[in-house]
């Protein structure tokens, strides 16, 4: 049976370039997220690849909706890669009576699809003789994130999950990888409402492609944790070095705003 990769939030950003590197690679693709539009214009393009590329738009928020899209691309397909990479974040405090519907749509996007696609695809890959799974979380998931609390704290369990089910998959056939990137030139700033925030003046935004670029050969090789960029790295380690008050302090004043 030919493999197929299913990728989530494929109409923008990391998706985007997600979808480029596996149609690049001859593979067939299951593209999913919410615009059927977007979709629909990306799969486009990728069909002059030569493979297959089917869309199944999904609202990732809808737990129902997330059964049914997997039970759509599972049929009579062998998917061999899962790309966990939709995301959904807000910037504020969280006591400021902010968009709670926002909120509660993050952690169901963030942490309860991705674990229910994870859980639904490893024995499916198992049958079928193995296969990877890449979970993008974030540099936020090392550490409390003041402003973005919610958000940082999704991508902790994100860092977390992936992980503890890499260890307990050591010995067969399916891999874990958690690609962990900073700031990256995405729609996700926009849609986070995170206009004027310092870390974004930094001039440290990579680019969508190079960290798709790199958590998709290092999930290759079964790399359990992919942090890009020297200094992502080192604001990585430096919780297990620094007192927590410190890094949360640190990171208040990078996702504030001024």
């Amino acid at each position: 049976m030919t493999p197929w990769t299913l990728i989530t939030g494929a109409s923008s950003g990391l998706g985007v370039e997600f979808a480029h590197i596996a149609a690049k690679a001859g593979r067939n693709l299951i593209l999913t997220a919410r615009s059927e539009d977007k979709l629909t214009a990306v799969a486009e393009d990728l069909r002059r690849f030569g493979g297959d590329v089917v869309v199944l738009p999904a609202d990732l928020s809808d737990l129902d909706a997330v059964q049914a899209l997997w039970e759509d691309a599972s049929a009579d397909r062998h998917i061999d890669v899962l790309v966990n990479n939709a995301g959904l974040g807000r910037n504020g405090t969280f006591g400021d009576g902010g968009d709670w519907a926002r909120e509660l749509a993050s952690m169901q996007v963030n942490m309860t699809a991705l674990t229910y696609l994870m859980k639904a695809a490893i024995p499916h890959m198992e049958a079928a003789g193995g296969g990877r799974i890449l979970n993008v979380a974030s540099l936020a998931g090392f550490m409390p994130g003041p402003n973005m609390a919610v958000y940082s704290a999704s991508k902790a369990y994100v860092l977390s999950l992936s992980e503890a089910v890499a260890e307990e998959l050591r010995n067969s056939s399916v891999t874990v990888t958690a690609l962990c990137p900073g700031a990256t030139q995405t729609e996700f700033f926009d849609n986070a409402k995170m206009d004027g925030v310092r870390m974004l003046k930094t001039g440290m935004i990579a680019k969508a492609f190079d960290v798709a670029e790199l958590g998709w050969l290092e999930s290759r090789i079964g790399k359990r944790i992919v942090v890009p960029g020297l200094m992502n790295k080192v604001f990585g380690f430096m919780p297990r070095i620094a007192p927590r008050f410190v890094v949360s302090r640190l990171a208040h004043y990078l996702i504030g705003k001024g």
